[in-house]
């Protein structure tokens, strides 16, 4: 396969088309009738949003239920200084509304991210607090990393509480983003910084999922380093075909080799993104699915919710050529393997 990155995993209009219709025309679901969703049974989405502004948490574990969903990772989530309580409040809140209905609530974990302040990284004894109260996934800075503020910019009032709040800077320069406080793992000899690899340790010594964020090449495989290093099973590089991440064929493989599972998600065939679901498709086939996952990544109200947002990429990938086997490791089977259900 030809593609070597995000920039060309955009293909032409009259490629896309005809490579879309033939799945479309092939393609069959069945009914869905609300509020259940068919497509998604067992499914476990290991990536979505439900923090202020986002899609409710309540709202879409009820969904999630009904669909007969397998579970939830919440990367974020409304109370996020203390993730792990936010979702045992949540699992409360279920329970009556599922005895009501005679459904079985949806299981549900608790993401947190070392990287959620400027200038201020969480340190080792932060993370061992955060999976002692039952968080079972770590991210690595995202939307406060340098490399996302050189992509798509920041809200000053991230730093300056006197901003607009609805101001969004262009791309910054990378010092201007590092000088205000964004986040970068790397110290000054080209190694990880020694605060992230303690945070690494724990994450090994607990057996915790560790998610990468939205890291520069370099971080990116000092990481995988780490991940060789201390035996980590729950490693998960998200999006490789965003721009923050932009990973080639070969740089995935080089991941998988280190037992680095690549989550695709539907953000990335989203319109917002735009990468063509069939070269995605290809890529997971060229790759193998012993180390992909597929989840929704989804939570803004651009998006459909994360149900709805796994029954797309699902029948996507069914629909350009995934088995149904494959279509029920990626989006069940190794899901299952990161939130610790196998």
């Amino acid at each position: 396969m030809a593609m070597t990155n995000q920039t060309e995993a955009s293909v032409t209009t009259q490629a896309r088309y005809l490579t879309s219709y033939m799945a479309r025309r092939q393609y069959a679901d069945d009914i869905q009738y609300p509020p259940a969703s068919p497509g998604v049974k067992s499914a476990v989405d290991i990536h979505a949003h439900a923090h202020e502004g986002q899609q409710d948490a309540l709202a879409l574990a009820q969904h999630a239920s009904a669909s007969g969903m397998g579970g939830i990772l919440y990367k974020t989530i409304v109370g996020r200084q203390r993730p792990a309580e936010a979702v045992r409040q949540l699992q409360e809140q279920l329970q009556p509304w599922c005895d009501e209905h005679n459904l079985k609530p949806v299981r549900s974990w608790a993401g947190w991210n070392i990287g959620s302040k400027l200038g201020v990284r969480a340190t080792a004894k932060d993370a061992e607090q955060q999976i002692e109260d039952g968080v079972i996934a770590v991210w690595m800075p995202n939307n406060l990393h340098a490399n996302t503020f050189s992509k798509v910019g920041a809200r000053p009032i991230w730093w300056d509480k006197t901003a607009n709040p609805r101001y969004n800077t262009d791309p910054m320069d990378w010092d201007q983003a590092i000088n205000v406080g964004a986040h970068y793992l790397m110290d000054g000899h080209g190694s990880l910084a020694a605060d992230v690899q303690d945070v690494f340790r724990v994450i090994a010594d607990r057996n915790t999922a560790v998610f990468f964020g939205h890291a520069t090449h370099s971080e990116i495989f000092a990481m995988a380093e780490q991940v060789q290093k201390l035996g980590i099973k729950k490693a998960v590089v998200d999006h490789p075909f965003s721009p923050f991440v932009d990973l080639s064929l070969d740089q995935m493989r080089q991941l998988n080799q280190a037992g680095i599972y690549m989550n695709f998600t539907y953000d990335e065939i989203s319109p917002l993104l735009g990468v063509d679901p069939a070269i995605m498709c290809k890529t997971i086939q060229a790759l193998g699915t012993q180390y992909v996952t597929l989840s929704s990544d989804c939570g803004e109200p651009l998006f459909p919710n994360s149900v709805e947002g796994m029954r797309q990429i699902r029948a996507y990938m069914r629909a350009f050529g995934l088995t149904d086997d494959e279509v029920e490791q990626v989006s069940v089977s190794n899901p299952a393997k990161v939130v610790g259900l196998s």
